[in-house]
């Protein structure tokens, strides 16, 4: 399944609680700084019970995007339609049993170089949640170098759902951690596995944790510590080519 870029946004108040209240997907909504008022106290509410991301900002940013009468309110439709989580898992399913999770991934170039391993090492889906993590955008699909437009990406809005969801249909959660008691290399990822690999600075959440099935760590040697988190991604992902590839 195959995505079509396509960027666009939906201006003024009633327009964006209207396309809320009918399930339309959204990114993310900009609001000005300052904003008041029933209307907008009805919207702040939908947003939050939905999980829908949202930002204050100057209204000099939001004169920079239209130059429409936007009322302190524009939502950011995704670049490509989002797949529903079951769409997600079963395509993975019927291809190699390979699924990426991102628990908090928040840099959208980082997103990008991990979408772009993802592809090259047979991932077909990737699960991220919707409040606080990376968005498709242009940024983000450039960095890719198009993969994102190839991949089957899911947001979700509670990380758990998702995992218990997996589990039910008998994947094997594996998160990268240092707090694992093994090593990548010890975990047998030889059948459908969701990978979870945490965010730029706090890694995988507790939650997140206490559902897996395995953590597993990168081997670490030298001063610093720790990789940059598509740098983690793309050698954990590639163990798993690795091993599949000698089974």
């Amino acid at each position: 399944m195959e995505n079509q870029e396509k960027v666009n946004y939906i201006y003024g108040m009633h327009p964006v609680l209207e396309a809320i209240n009918a399930g339309k997907n959204i990114d993310k909504v900009y609001l000005k700084s300052g904003l008041e008022g029933e209307s907008f106290r009805q919207l702040l509410s939908l947003m939050q019970s939905k999980g829908i991301a949202f930002q204050f900002v100057p209204v000099q940013r939001l004169d920079r995007i239209t130059k429409a009468r936007h009322q302190g309110v524009i939502a950011q439709l995704p670049s490509i339609e989002y797949s529903s989580l079951e769409q997600a898992v079963e395509y993975a399913s019927s291809n190699d049993g390979l699924i990426l999770v991102l628990d908090g991934v928040s840099d959208v170039r980082n997103f990008g170089a991990i979408a772009r391993s993802a592809e090259c090492a047979g991932f077909k889906s990737i699960i991220l949640p919707a409040k606080g993590s990376a968005s498709i955008t242009p940024d983000s699909i450039k960095t890719s170098a198009g993969a994102l437009l190839r991949l089957n990406v899911c947001k979700v809005p509670n990380i758990r759902t998702a995992l218990y969801y997996l589990k039910e249909r008998e994947y094997t959660i594996v998160s990268a951690s240092e707090k694992g008691s093994k090593l990548i290399y010890d975990v047998d990822f030889s059948k459908p596995v969701a990978i979870v690999m945490g965010d730029e600075h706090n890694g995988v959440s507790d939650s997140a944790l206490k559902l897996s099935d395995e953590i597993a760590a990168i081997p670490m040697a030298g001063g610093i510590g720790s990789l940059n988190v598509s740098v983690a991604s793309a050698i954990v992902m590639y163990e798993v080519v690795r091993q599949r590839r000698n089974a």
